[in-house]
């Protein structure tokens, strides 16, 4: 398990939060995601065998944010 902490440039509604967390709860190996909307960050764990950080990044950019930042943290 990892987890990674993204930091976005363009969090402007409540209603991006459960876009994003929609999203990333949808690919399988996310265990846990948690959007801070105030803080515009994104924190997901997840299972590096059935995903990687890089297409949780992707899946945050094809909806349309920009991820200003992500740091990886084995578990």
């Amino acid at each position: 398990m990892s987890k990674v902490t993204m930091k976005l440039d363009d969090l402007t509604c409540p209603s991006c939060m459960t876009k994003i967390e929609g999203a990333l709860s949808k690919k399988d190996g996310v265990e846990n995601v948690k959007v801070l909307f105030n803080a515009s960050k994104i924190k997901a764990e997840f299972n590096t065998d059935k995903v990687s950080a890089e297409s949780l990044e992707a899946a945050v950019t094809d909806l349309g944010y920009t991820v200003k930042s992500a740091k990886v943290k084995d578990l």
